[in-house]
């Protein structure tokens, strides 16, 4: 399980850098090492904060540098330890982050005008605030990979806490599930690639752009907004057949021969090769499935359904053997949580269809067929199994170890992070404006 373990709150990427600042008389106001803290640094933080929403525990201009703080403590280490976050990493954190201002400001230019600045430019700043936090956090894994917890010590901690402080296990649950896709016609992917092939005609004759075309047309919303245009990336990020068509293309006012993946069917440009990376925009469009053809898939998993009921067969066979679903069906379609490492959901975690499916259900009962989304964005038709479910209650060591032993291992993590900072700021150097030093910081230490 990757525990989120932050001690303090970073809002690095919850913005940018705002244009209004761009007038503030400047002072450096805390020196950490040989890294200065900017008084218009933290300013931006602050705005950066209020539009997020976040609300501070203090004065926010002590609680801000005091983040900024620890943010170069632990950067300067993983300089030190040879610690970073991936290309791939920043470069999915930054698009994730202005795919969600762009759909919270409602289009790509209020989000440029609303900043004053170009997406380019922002772009590159959102990646570098990225680097940092991704980097920080791969720091902080580091520090506590070896810290392990004994049985001892989780019945220990159990036994010296509160009753009023023994932690809420709210209701989980583990499911199965077998999913069909449904047939689509040869007609509908006739009609599908007859309309790239159109695109990629009026393109090339020049009648309109890639760009206008992908923003139009593409059922791949994430890079519609940009024109369809997808960041540099190598070739484990993208689909394998997409990236042996786009690896394979040398000039930008060539479109692509269109290609099939497992989200549908695209045409791509190439914009830019930079060594083992390459840069491109494309059209994605998806064939639709028929009423006819999601009724049939639906009544063949009623029919499955009731073969397993009927003891004909298990479900874990059903989704070994039947099953769509390649995450789960090397696993007797056992859905994974990759939050938590384990099988166990609470119902908030499911996506919404699969819940509704399993609320009313009792252990070992099979829903009825309905329709879901998946991962890919495709209709799917699925049937689900409750394999368990433990409802809410306090935990005890019997039924929660586990539970109680993520307890304790965050619990000793957290301190193995705090004495870490509290060693770091023996041996850096720091130095705090005068007026900056009123505070009551979380770290005393920063002040002899």
């Amino acid at each position: 399980m990757r525990n989120r373990i932050l001690i303090f709150l970073v809002v690095a990427l919850s913005g940018l850098r705002l244009s209004a600042q761009d007038n503030v008389i400047d002072e450096v106001v805390w020196v950490v090492g040989d890294e200065a803290i900017w008084k218009s640094e933290v300013e931006n933080e602050r705005l950066r904060a209020q539009y997020a929403g976040r609300s501070f525990d203090g004065d926010p201009y002590c609680v801000i540098p005091e983040e900024l703080a620890l943010q170069k403590l632990y950067l300067n280490q993983a300089a030190i330890d040879s610690v970073e976050a991936s290309d791939a990493e920043v470069m999915q954190a930054a698009e994730n982050q202005i795919n969600r201002y762009i759909n919270q400001m409602g289009s790509k230019e209020k989000f440029e005008e609303y900043y004053g600045k170009p997406m380019v430019q922002i772009r590159e700043e959102l990646r570098e605030l990225a680097r940092k936090q991704l980097t920080m956090e791969a720091m902080q894994r580091k520090l506590i990979e070896n810290i392990k917890v004994t049985p001892a010590e989780v019945r220990r901690y159990f036994k010296n806490l509160p009753a009023d402080s023994i932690p809420y296990i709210p209701t989980q649950v583990e499911v199965q599930l077998i999913t069909i896709e449904p047939k689509i016609p040869v007609e509908e992917i006739d009609r599908v690639k007859a309309r790239l092939r159109e695109f990629t005609e009026r393109i090339t004759s020049g009648e309109t752009s890639f760009s206008t075309l992908a923003r139009l047309y593409s059922e791949d919303k994430g890079s519609a907004v940009h024109g369809g245009e997808l960041d540099f990336m190598g070739k484990g990020v993208l689909a394998p057949e997409y990236a042996n068509v786009a690896f394979n293309l040398n000039d930008p006012n060539k479109i692509s021969k269109i290609v099939e993946t497992e989200f549908g069917f695209h045409i791509i440009q190439l914009i830019e090769k930079r060594g083992d990376r390459v840069k491109t925009r494309h059209i994605l469009l998806k064939p639709r499935v028929a009423d006819g053809d999601l009724m049939a898939a639906l009544s063949r998993l009623d029919s499955i359904a009731d073969d397993i009921r009927n003891n004909k067969f298990t479900f874990e066979e059903g989704a070994t053997h039947i099953s769509s679903d390649k995450d789960t069906r090397m696993n007797k379609g056992l859905l994974p949580n990759t939050n938590t490492g384990t099988s166990k959901f609470e119902m908030q975690e499911l996506p919404s269809e699969i819940a509704r499916a399993v609320n009313t259900l009792n252990v070992n009962e099979i829903s009825k067929p309905f329709i879901l989304i998946n991962k890919k964005g495709k209709e799917v038709c699925a049937i689900v199994k409750l394999k368990s479910r433990v409802k809410g209650h306090k935990a005890t060591l019997t039924e929660d170890f586990q539970a109680m032993k993520d307890v304790v291992l965050q619990k000793k993590q957290v301190e193995k992070l705090e004495n870490w900072i509290k060693e770091k700021q023996k041996s850096t150097y720091v130095r705090i404006n005068e007026k900056w030093r009123n505070c009551e910081f979380k770290y005393p230490g920063w002040v002899f």
